[in-house]
């Protein structure tokens, strides 16, 4: 079956179980990639330069910016991250689909540049369950987990912009579903 290379934008609050949903997304699909994004943190130990991000200057990536190289771009926890164009058009010219992990004002800004994308809102159960998916981490401070369950409360509220929901209440479920979004949105029907 021939494919139609697409960007799927997935997205949804922290904690809803993006990741976990996207690698069961790549462990289906040969075709589908995750666009590496761009940053201006520091390179931890062990991380490679263009495999788990592309590391940027400040002054690099604000040169970025203002040459329009970024299909979206934030500043978090004062760091900039972006997703530049030439990562995503050299997957899709190659054929292969493009997965987006953003936050959604990042998936607001790449559904205006590329209309064509086709965005997922990843759901949690429940507020609850996010509260304790966050808290249950044991990576954040008390005052990170507020500001970030803060933030869901937003994301939550623009679910219906998407155009998909998938509500992650069982991982295998959920990655069905997904996979079947997916599957659908790329098919080609040849006549």
């Amino acid at each position: 079956m021939h494919r139609r290379a697409r960007v799927l934008i997935v997205s949804g609050p922290s904690g809803a179980g993006k990741g976990t949903l996207i690698e069961g997304l790549l462990r289906r699909f040969s075709f589908l990639t995750v666009a590496v994004s761009a940053t201006t943190r520091p390179q931890r130990p062990g991380e490679v330069d263009g495999r788990e991000y592309h590391f940027m200057t400040p002054d690099g990536f604000e040169a970025a910016v203002a040459e329009d190289r970024f299909l979206e771009h934030v500043v978090y926890a004062g760091h900039h991250y972006g997703t530049l164009r030439s990562e995503v058009d050299r997957h899709l010219a190659l054929g292969r689909s493009v997965v987006l992990e953003i936050e959604l004002r990042g998936a607001r800004a790449v559904r205006e540049a590329l209309p064509d994308a086709v965005s997922v809102f990843i759901e949690p159960p429940s507020f609850e369950e996010l509260v304790r998916r966050l808290k249950g981490r044991n990576t954040e401070a008390a005052a990170d987990i507020d500001r970030r369950l803060e933030e869901s409360r937003v994301e939550l509220a623009a679910m219906a912009e998407f155009d998909h929901r998938v509500l992650n209440d069982d991982v295998e479920r959920a990655v069905e579903e997904l996979a079947a979004i997916v599957d659908a949105e790329t098919r080609m029907e040849h006549a």
